[in-house]
């Protein structure tokens, strides 16, 4: 399906980002007809297309053999001009955005991911590095180097992946230690004074009997804005991480791998960004207090307001750091292959920012406190014969999660007078030693066994079925404090079964078709120290048909994917009322729309690269109270989800200038262009970002030997200004609007040595 009509605005965008990326890669269009004599001269036959073998589905198999919507970022593809973190994956995969909430990854598949902005909240997307899951959202941050491939499953995979997958699921492949010593080093350095320093080294201690590699990477450049109050940088990084891995083949059929990562950030990233007032004309609170805006400062000034910036009080405070162990042992006996996966993950985070966003001293210095302890255990067995392939699994999980969110109530009492809800005589001072506290813990175990098999009714047409049962239990502990203490232990457990059925035929070697349906499952959640009930699990039914097909030669190929998506129960969070932060179980939702890639190497060396979507995701039943009419309950059926474009695109080009004995060039250019979405259920204009297009470019030289390179590279070469997040804050600070920017044009250039 299509619009019957674009609107004027976004075709004037469409025409500018389709010319954009024209001029982009003119260079690319051009240089095959100047190289491609040369080309032809070397008498070479032409290839094609890869095919990438992923694991995505727990057991390797070929990219175009998957009968899944499956995409893989290539490790030539990670590096700081590419995909070089979780938020740049989003320009590479199609029905996938990705915003981060103050340090916290928000990932959307197909219009469903994290919406929860409270403490204890799961996204939708299971996240995993090695098969293991990284539970904490803002712990999902740190893992991009030294990466083999990134694999990308969009729909729900409640039967493989369980509890938190009913959008999708991400799986991080390290780099694996050889039997040859090898390694590389690359260093960036760009505009903002980033430097990127990022390494590995590995090779046998004992032949291939015994292999190790060490990886790292150093991450640090400037602020992309600053706090003007104080002139300080903010959103600038400093972090770095490290991670050493062990391979071990004591026989020819067993595996074992053990690796351990630390992850370290101290910087002022993540600030909170004030986008300006909603209900009232201007920060209330502010101007109570005799404070200031960066709105009413640019006014005062006569230049309208630079929302990179900030105007604040306090300074925005980013310190995190993790460690993680992994053990994977590998058993193939005969026609088994079986594997156990063993992980744990410590990680903590303390943020601070500014509610209010204002330089008043008033109740809006907000600190959040995230420390998590999680241990998993995956037992995985596969069984394959020439028509019967059979995957048990069985898995553990146990998380310990404290929290804490604190607000102090300084100058709460101001307001409270003017608003006649305490006697004038109140000092001002009152509350001041008082807080707005979330404070506890919660407790989470879960369990699952899961089957599937497939069987092959013919040569050509395959038969899947599987299911999962699941269960989950959560225990909070923990008090609310806001003039006034609550308890809000509670506990409470669930448990679902999530069946898949899948039919696909393998017209010929290049050609699939499937249809599948499948059930997905998302735990109920209970928030950290919130006097939030318990909130419900979250399921979804989908079907979805597509196909796979490339020519012989391997010079085109196409997958297309079409789905239908019922949600129930979905979860939805935002700022109530009484300024308190709450999650609630929208009645129902329906997601339904159409992916097309298409890839294609017309001439040697050159490969062109196009994907579109089409996505309608919206509301059936949820009524819920609107900030904007006094929280009168209103419906928003018919609206659509958060993050969920409409239409997406993306086009790219990538092409390798042969040098002679020299080496080689590597010219690349792409434009992604991305529909307008709405960052809450009332889909209005004070919580949007409308239509863009991100340009991306980069020529590389690589010598002779793949030895050396130098890369020149630049990311949102348009330096458009992009909301990742908007959050409406609490009825006290006025319904103020803050939120995340996506990073601004960065270019720079790499060193790289291979060895």
């Amino acid at each position: 399906m299509v619009r019957s009509q674009f609107s004027a605005h976004v075709e004037s965008n469409l025409r500018r980002s389709a010319l954009a990326v024209l001029l982009a890669g003119g260079a690319l269009i051009a240089a095959p007809a100047l190289a491609q004599e040369a080309a032809q001269s070397a008498a070479q036959p032409a290839e094609g297309l890869a095919d990438i073998v992923v694991t995505a589905t727990r057991s390797s198999e070929s990219l175009s053999k998957v009968a899944a919507s499956v995409s893989a970022v290539s490790a030539a593809d990670l590096r700081v001009g590419g995909v070089k973190d979780v938020q740049s994956l989003a320009t590479a995969i199609p029905n996938l955005s990705v915003g981060d909430q103050f340090g916290v990854n928000r990932i959307f598949i197909r219009g469903i991911g994290l919406t929860s902005i409270d403490l204890g909240a799961d996204g939708g997307v299971a996240f995993l590095q090695d098969g293991a899951q990284i539970a904490r959202p803002a712990a999902q941050l740190s893992g991009f180097y030294d990466l083999d491939r990134v694999e990308v499953l969009r729909g729900p995979q409640g039967t493989l992946y369980g509890r938190g997958a009913t959008a999708g699921a991400i799986n991080l492949i390290t780099k694996k230690p050889t039997d040859e010593f090898n390694g590389y080093l690359r260093a960036s350095y760009g505009n903002y004074n980033a430097v990127a320093i990022e390494g590995a080294l590995g090779g046998p201690i004992s032949g291939d009997k015994l292999m190790v590699r060490f990886a790292g990477k150093y991450d640090r450049r400037d602020g992309f804005g600053i706090n003007e109050f104080t002139g300080n940088q903010i959103d600038n990084r400093d972090a770095y991480a490290l991670r050493g891995t062990i391979l071990a083949k004591p026989a020819e059929d067993l595996e074992i791998t053990l690796s351990g990562e630390y992850f370290n950030e101290n910087d002022a990233n993540y600030a909170f960004h004030y986008f300006g007032p909603t209900v009232a004309p201007e920060n209330l609170l502010g101007s109570i207090l005799g404070g200031k805006s960066l709105f009413t400062v640019a006014a005062a000034a006569g230049r309208p307001a630079n929302i990179r910036n900030i105007w604040s009080d306090q300074e925005p405070l980013n310190e995190r750091d993790g460690h993680s162990f992994t053990g994977t042992i590998a058993w193939t006996p005969g026609d088994w292959e079986v594997k156990s996966i063993t992980s744990y993950h410590k990680f903590k985070r303390f943020n601070r920012d500014d509610l209010d966003a204002s330089d008043a001293n008033m109740f809006g210095q907000n600190n959040y406190i995230e420390n998590s302890k999680t241990f998993s255990q995956e037992l995985v067995g596969h069984y394959k014969t020439e028509k019967l392939d059979v995957l048990l699994g069985a898995m553990y999980f146990h998380e310990n999660l404290y929290g804490e969110v604190r607000v102090p109530l300084t100058n709460l009492a101001v307001l409270l007078k003017i608003a006649g809800q305490v006697p004038p005589a109140t000092p001002d001072n009152a509350f001041d030693t008082l807080n707005y506290l979330q404070n506890g813990t919660v407790t989470i175990d879960a369990v699952g066994f899961y089957a599937q098999g497939s069987y092959a009714l013919s040569d050509k047409l395959k038969i899947t079925a599987g299911g999962r049962f699941s269960h989950e239990k959560r225990k909070g502990v923990g008090t609310f404090d806001f003039l006034g203490s609550v308890n809000t232990d509670k506990q409470k457990g669930w448990n679902a079964f999530t069946p898949t059925v899948t039919l696909n035929y393998q017209a010929n070697d290049s050609t699939l078709l499937y249809a599948s349906v499948t059930r997905g499952f998302k735990s109920g959640v209970i928030n950290v120290g919130s006097r939030n009930d318990v909130i419900n699990p979250e399921y979804v039914w989908s079907y979805e048909i597509g196909l796979k097909t490339a020519t012989a030669d391997r010079k085109l190929q196409a997958n297309l994917a079409a789905f239908y998506m019922d949600y129930t129960d979905l979860q939805v969070g935002f700022v109530d009322a009484s300024s308190v932060v709450t999650t609630v179980n929208a009645a129902s939702a329906r997601n339904y729309g159409f992916e097309a890639e298409l890839r294609a190497k017309p001439l040697p060396g050159l490969t062109l690269e196009l994907f579109g979507t089409y996505l309608n995701a919206k509301y059936r039943r949820f009524t819920t109270g609107d900030y904007r009419q006094g929280f009168k309950q209103i419906s928003v059926a018919g609206n659509r989800l958060s993050n969920a474009p409409e239409f997406s695109f993306r086009a790219g080009a990538n092409y390798d200038i042969p040098l002679g004995t020299a080496g080689k060039l590597n010219a690349r250019a792409e434009v992604n262009w991305q529909d307008r979405v709405f960052f809450t259920e009332f889909n209005n204009a004070d919580a949007t970002q409308a239509p863009y297009a991100l340009i991306n470019a980069g020529l590389r030289f690589t010598s002779a030997n793949d030895r050396y390179s130098v890369d020149v590279w630049g990311r949102n070469l348009a330096n458009k200004l992009i909301i990742t997040n908007n959050i409406i804050t609490a009825p006290l600070f006025s319904s103020v609007r803050v939120g995340s920017v996506a990073p601004p044009r960065t270019y720079g250039v790499t060193f790289g040595v291979n060895f």
